[in-house]
């Protein structure tokens, strides 16, 4: 009698199975994508989660307290502010406002980074100088100054603020980019597709930035939280969203002045502190599910 053996092969895990172990594993950066995706159903359905109009006033309600405080009603979860808006509502609806910005800067600042980055770190020479040395103008001032001074020369209001906060993210991208074509360009694969004839414009596109999307997944998902708080910073100076947009930003810089006698006005400086604090744990969790070296690590 003869015996056979089966061997079982085990396929290996796909690239997404095994990123998604990865990131698990991180049990603060699971936090943060749980997080997130709240704050993205709440941005969407922000006109059937919130109980009032953002900026319907109550005239009978200047200043409440929230629900769990005395004299709270369930009327208005959070409180109102000195007008009688709702906080809740302008918060939920705040919510809106703050991703979607965040989402366009971020968008735009790829975009017009990752280009630059791809010319400067592929045609060298003298427009590779000219690129990095903008950028090196641009990361010479602190980015709240540099924003507030492009905001100055274009107008306050919310789309310019858009505009000074993807200038402002813009250097990380340029040079984040430029980085990974000079050590991308002297591989072997890239020898190869010059070899069978690509194209300068396929070489760039389709050859090397492929291989440079891990660090821009990672720096676009810790520039969403930067971008939420420098447009927060712009409106509360009063140089971006302008009343009254439900702004988080803008609506801290309407509270100022009763904080001692209203605690619970700062509950959209709280929205912000979890928006930001989420993005920043999801982008560690990307970093180190993405990064090959903390892998082995």
């Amino acid at each position: 009698m003869s015996s056979t053996t089966q061997t079982t092969i085990i396929a290996p895990p796909s690239p997404l199975s095994a990123f998604w172990h990865d990131y698990r594993g991180n049990k603060g950066a699971l936090a943060g994508l749980i997080l997130i995706l709240i704050l993205v159903v709440m941005a969407v359905f922000a006109p059937w989660i919130a109980p009032h109009n953002p900026t319907e006033q109550f005239r009978d309600a200047l200043l409440r307290p929230p629900v769990w405080a005395a004299e709270g009603s369930w009327r208005y979860v959070l409180g109102t502010d000195d007008i009688g808006r709702d906080i809740f509502s302008r918060i939920v609806h705040g919510s809106r406002v703050s991703l979607s910005v965040a989402v366009v800067v971020v968008t735009a600042s790829i975009f017009v980074g990752v280009g630059l980055g791809l010319v400067a770190g592929y045609a060298r020479g003298v427009v590779e100088i000219a690129i990095l040395r903008i950028m090196d103008i641009f990361q010479s001032m602190p980015t709240l100054l540099l924003a507030l001074t492009i905001v100055a020369i274009l107008g306050p209001g919310l789309n310019n603020a858009m505009i000074a906060v993807s200038i402002v993210l813009l250097p990380s991208f340029v040079r984040l980019t430029y980085s990974a074509v000079l050590a991308e360009m002297t591989k072997d694969y890239v020898t190869a597709a010059r070899m069978i004839g690509s194209s300068e414009f396929r070489l760039m596109v389709r050859t090397v930035l492929p291989n440079c999307l891990a660090p821009l997944i990672v720096q676009a998902s810790l520039s969403l939280s930067t971008a939420i708080l420098d447009t927060a910073a712009l409106g509360f100076l009063g140089q971006g969203a302008q009343p009254p947009t439900p702004e988080w930003g803008t609506m801290l810089s309407d509270a100022t002045q009763y904080l001692q006698r209203a605690w619970w006005v700062t509950f959209p400086g709280v929205a912000i502190l979890i928006t930001v604090l989420a993005f920043n744990l999801m982008g560690d969790g990307l970093r180190d599910a993405l990064d090959p070296k903390l892998k082995r690590s």
